[in-house]
């Protein structure tokens, strides 16, 4: 139902404070993050495995906190139920109940851990196979690292817009890659209308975990890239599950890289969260301009994506065309090709082969 064994885009990372929790449902699993005292983020299956009470619901204890006459070594999260607490590394570290003469191996008792990374404002959350009930430690170490946004260096995005469509994760992907629905979908004087349509050409490529288009020269069509000022070229990279880059250079003025991260909730449901990262000043002047604009633009996409699931009820048979529906297609082969390697990196091999591709729009 959806890629297993990779990186998914979990949040920003500002969402996450020390010494808090948050609770999320990603590919119908729950899953809680926490963030120690010392700034450090885990996550762990948001599920207590005696009676099932989401750890959300109770404490995070902080490292050096004293709980039950101990000295806690790690942040351990308590369940509000009986007390048992759960470390970084999913192991139960206590159970309250217990008494002397009662032997057990509590450490034997598990939920599910799941490998995170914080990198440039984002955290990222490894996904692997899905496994029910407690366990003893079935999640592999992840065998590739999640994307890094070129030339922004550590820094965090300056803008960030996320919205959840009612829509299964392939659908909100193909929407991302469609470069044909901007004059319909996103028609505005800012953007693009529908008397600027006109053909063009670009040149794709394969790359990691998928596919780019190469570095080329913006569209005259949009506005936006004029506030950019001249001499830009720009190149747009995708790669599973559902991450889609734009990097903008701006000359010798600096950089502008758009992250747009498609993470699926449930079947049904998927949270499109959109970053910018940006070296240019003039940007920062621009950002109470650019952050409702950032906002329609995803609201347009999400209103789209209701009105194709009202046709989508009666299970129509669906159709994708050349040239403009090729990165669609190019999609479903590379995820059938993560399947068919076993959902592993080592076992990858890349479908895509470096092509022009051509349209109007």
């Amino acid at each position: 139902m959806f890629l297993r064994n990779i990186w998914y885009y979990a949040c920003p990372a500002s969402d996450l404070k020390p010494g808090k929790m948050l609770h999320k449902v990603l590919l119908g699993e729950p899953v809680v993050f926490a963030r120690g005292s010392d700034g450090a983020v885990f996550a762990l299956r948001d599920l207590c495995p005696h009676r099932g009470v989401p750890l959300s619901a109770g404490r995070l204890c902080a490292a050096g906190s004293s709980v039950d006459g101990k000295t806690l070594g790690e942040p351990q999260i308590e369940c509000p139920y009986h007390g048992w607490r759960f470390g970084p590394d999913g192991a139960c570290k206590a159970i309250p109940s217990l008494v002397t003469g009662q032997e057990m191996d509590i450490g034997r008792i598990r939920v599910r851990r799941y490998p995170v990374r914080e990198l440039q404002g984002n955290i990222w959350i490894w996904m692997p196979m899905a496994s029910d009930g407690p366990v003893l430690d079935d999640t592999p170490e992840p065998d590739h690292e999640p994307p890094v946004m070129p030339e922004v260096g550590e820094r965090s995005p300056t803008l960030i817009e996320r919205m959840v469509f009612d829509c299964h994760v392939d659908h909100a992907v193909i929407g991302l890659m469609d470069p044909a629905h901007g004059p319909y979908v996103h028609r505005s004087v800012f953007w693009r209308s529908e008397k600027s349509m006109h053909e063009k050409e670009k040149a794709f490529g394969p790359s990691e975990l998928g596919f780019t288009m190469l570095p080329h020269t913006p569209s005259k069509n949009s506005r936006f890239y004029k506030i950019l000022g001249g001499n830009l070229t720009t190149a747009i990279s995708f790669r599973l599950p559902g991450v889609r880059v734009e990097h903008i250079t701006a000359g010798t003025r600096g950089h502008v890289v758009g992250l747009t991260s498609v993470t699926p909730l449930t079947e049904t449901s998927t949270e499109v969260t959109q970053s910018f990262y940006w070296t240019l000043p003039v940007l920062g002047a621009l950002k109470p301009v650019l952050r409702p604009f950032v906002r329609s633009f995803l609201k347009q996409d999400g209103d789209m994506v209701n009105i194709q699931k009202e046709g989508l009820k009666f299970d129509p048979r669906l159709m994708l065309i050349n040239d403009s529906d090729v990165q669609a297609k190019w999609y479903f082969r590379l995820k059938d090709a993560w399947e068919k390697g076993g959902g592993a990196r080592t076992g990858f091999e890349n479908p895509v082969q470096p092509a022009n591709l051509r349209w109007r729009s």
